[in-house]
């Protein structure tokens, strides 16, 4: 075999290779999810403030009761604006689990914004059996999870959005598992989560009408953010990292055109 036709068939295999990567790292194969427009997206995008404060409220008054968000403390919520005092108030609101005191004792306190929000379940066998057999996953990094690798974090808002509201009935030569529900944005199209939003289920307190729409708008967002905190402080640092090397760029160009233009 020539070595030309060797060097052809290892182009073929890693274009084979990578096809077939591509594919089972896409989020979406294989579910029906629409892509949406988010603040967030492009060199300049940036989280609407608002909508991560309502997208908050969603998550308090409904995914709190089953979903845990272990890697974000209640601090964090200054970052989009919550004030000291709020995020204080906010976190005295639970009850946490603190100790041994000088007795060896635990104790229970009020949160302090220093505290990780505190998970609805005390273990994983309580979420269990609270939850018919199935475990709520933890949201802090499910949007980035969603995003697969080498994708925007709007990847995997569009996958929270589109499995929100991805509800319906089933078709008719469906054959759905008994206690669980019929969803176009999840894989298999079977999920054990029941429709966790209806219409008017959370009170904002900008007085926003409570659509099933615009409160899965919000909390893709909210989890979006949740899941990479710094990603604003990260797509501005890269923007200025281009700006610099363009600017270098052209120095260096303009340098060497001045030094050899001497020489010639």
């Amino acid at each position: 075999m020539s070595a030309g036709s060797l060097i052809l068939k290892g182009v073929a295999a890693l274009v084979g290779v990578t096809a077939v990567l591509f594919v089972a790292a896409t989020p979406y194969h294989g579910v029906h999810v629409e892509k949406e427009d988010w603040s967030f997206q492009g060199f300049f995008g940036k989280f609407d403030r608002p909508q991560l404060h309502r997208g908050f409220e969603v998550y308090s008054q409904v995914c709190a009761a089953c979903h845990s968000l272990n890697l974000l403390s209640y601090r964090n919520l200054q970052e989009i604006g919550f004030s000291e005092d709020a995020v204080k108030e906010i976190a005295a609101a639970v009850t946490v689990m603190d100790g041994p005191d000088d007795a060896g004792d635990m104790f229970e306190r009020p949160g302090k914004p220093s505290d990780h929000f505190k998970a609805p379940f005390a273990n994983e066998q309580a979420a269990r059996a609270g939850n018919g057999g199935a475990l709520p996953p933890d949201l802090s990094l499910i949007a980035r999870s969603r995003a697969g690798a080498g994708f925007g974090a709007h990847e995997g808002a569009d996958y929270i959005h589109g499995l929100l509201v991805g509800y319906k009935e089933p078709p008719a030569d469906f054959k759905l598992t008994e206690g669980m529900n019929y969803n176009e944005g999840f894989v298999g199209h079977q999920i054990a989560m029941p429709p966790p939003l209806a219409e008017g289920s959370v009170t904002y307190a900008d007085g926003t009408p409570a659509t099933v729409e615009q409160m899965s708008r919000d909390v893709s967002v909210f989890l979006t953010w949740a899941g990479e905190p710094n990603y604003e402080n990260r797509l501005h640092t890269g923007l200025k990292a281009m700006l610099f090397l363009i600017v270098f760029t052209l120095i260096a160009y303009a340098a060497k055109r001045k030094i050899w233009a001497r020489i010639h």
